[in-house]
């Protein structure tokens, strides 16, 4: 067995998952549990094989006879689509162990749709990225973005009774679309000049400086749409909020970081040789989205809100890695472009882990006294002890302090801008500096932003009937929880 055929079993047990909450009655005893049983074998399988890929350093590909008739599905598993499916992976194992007991609200409630659309939705939703991840082909990349996609459109409207869901799933819905028609575009450029539409042929490709740029161009607007870049972001905090709370955790731990996948293979691989002025734009971009997500972030008052903001703020602080890496790697300096690409590389990791970790520690606070309003929470420390200090790990985390995760990949952000001056162009000199300084003010104002979060939904006294009356959630969404604040540590 090669891991990529590791990887095959992972897409296997996914679509398990999909045709058991099909097809299982929904009155048998172990219809809402068994679907999620194969959630995370698939979940644990990927992991596995992405770290044979990453840590053996292996490359496997092959082709497969299906897709259109002059062009069949090609796949490929790398040190690269390794990482993220190690990432992907983890978190879908963790879900899979808060799945069940989080769910079992939403089949008592009369006006939901079967719970069985929600494990058919969920299924889709992660084979469309456990396979895009896997994609050695345009065509194939496109099926499954888009499989990817519909899922998620499914999971965000999924009740579909409440205006809101149906608002953010109409605008989740429609900048996927234009998203991937722009990367569509990019992926026509490089085929174009390659002379096919396998990622083989379009590395292969001979691209003047002005082509790779457009390329990378249309490649970054519609990646960035998917990943929330500012200003391409609308979608993000209205569709999070309003997606259950274990789905939520995958869009924002996994499902945005696709677009982050998407820039790296293109840049990277398929165009190859990148551009200083690349690195300019990203960071930039990268900088506005890290200072205004976590502005918008100060003014919530709805806890999913707040975090779907913050993943704007660290998607910044990932772009900020990866034009730093581009503009090292284009002006000779190799050691500093490589130091960005792990600072980026690593702050997704952490970025998914402990994002997911407080989706699931709001789940946990909403299952249990209905509220999303900070205003409405307060002394669930002592109503809901373990949940709390779960919170509290994913809330230093994310705040980028000691001993945890977030710290060493924004201090390793740090470290790259602070190389600055080994560059000739002074007003790259200059420029980044100012980007470091914007970056130590997001960092600065996310850990005042958890402190409010915190003392307001866990310190105190309650301040509503549901929260005075909370308790603690059941031992499986905690050992969910435990598996990612550990993780962090």
């Amino acid at each position: 067995m090669s891991a990529l055929d590791l990887a095959y079993l992972a897409v296997l047990a996914v679509i398990s998952s999909g045709l058991a909450s099909a097809l299982i009655p929904p009155k048998r005893r172990y219809a809402r549990a068994l679907p999620f049983w194969f959630l995370g074998a698939s979940g644990l399988a990927a992991a596995l094989a992405g770290g044979w890929a990453l840590l053996g350093d292996v490359t496997v590909t092959d082709r497969l006879a299906l897709g259109l008739p002059w062009l069949k599905w090609h796949t490929r598993l790398d040190p690269l689509s390794g990482f993220f499916l190690i990432l992907l992976g983890t978190l879908v194992f963790a879900v899979a162990l808060y799945g069940p007991r989080y769910v079992r609200e939403f089949g008592r409630a009369e006006k939901n749709p079967p719970l069985s659309l929600m494990g058919v939705a969920t299924a889709l939703f992660v084979l469309g990225m456990e396979v895009l991840i896997l994609a050695d082909d345009a065509f194939t990349f496109m099926v499954f973005w888009e499989l990817m996609s519909v899922g998620g459109y499914l999971l965000v409207a999924y009740q579909h009774h409440v205006p809101a869901n149906r608002h953010a799933g109409f605008l989740f819905l429609l900048l996927s679309h234009v998203g991937a028609l722009v990367i569509l575009i990019a992926f026509g450029v490089l085929a174009a000049f390659g002379g096919g539409f396998t990622f083989d042929e379009m590395r292969a490709a001979d691209l003047s400086p002005v082509w790779a740029t457009a390329a990378f161009a249309f490649a970054f607007a519609g990646f960035g749409t998917k990943a929330g870049v500012v200003p391409l972001h609308a979608w993000l905090p209205e569709a999070h909020p309003v997606a259950p709370s274990h789905i939520s955790a995958l869009m924002s731990g996994a499902m945005i970081k696709m677009g982050i996948y998407g820039i790296v293979r293109v840049a990277f691989d398929l165009v190859g040789a990148v551009q200083w002025q690349w690195g300019v734009a990203v960071l930039i971009l990268g900088t506005a989205s890290a200072v205004l997500g976590v502005l918008y972030a100060l003014m919530q008052h709805d806890l999913k809100r707040l975090l779907a903001y913050h993943s704007i703020e660290n998607i910044g602080i990932i772009l900020m890695g990866l034009g730093l890496s581009m503009i090292f790697f284009d002006t000779g300096h190799e050691v500093l472009g490589t130091l960005g690409l792990v600072a980026a590389l690593y702050h997704t990791l952490n970025h998914a882990l402990f994002k997911a970790l407080l989706f699931l520690g709001a789940g946990a606070v909403l299952h249990r006294t209905h509220e999303r309003d900070l205003e409405h929470m307060g002394g669930l420390i002592h109503r809901m002890p373990v949940t709390a200090f779960m919170f509290l790990v994913g809330c230093i985390a994310i705040s980028a302090l000691p001993p945890f995760n977030g710290f060493v990949s924004e201090w390793l952000t740090f470290q790259t801008a602070l190389q600055a001056p080994a560059l000739d162009n002074g007003v790259l000199r200059a420029i980044i500096p100012i980007t470091a300084a914007l970056l130590a003010l997001a960092a600065a104002l996310a850990a005042a932003c958890f402190v409010k979060a915190y003392g307001v939904a866990f310190l105190g006294r309650p301040r509503s009937r549901h929260v005075s009356r909370a308790r603690e959630v059941a031992p499986s969404m905690l050992a969910a929880m435990g598996l990612l604040a550990v993780l962090c540590l």
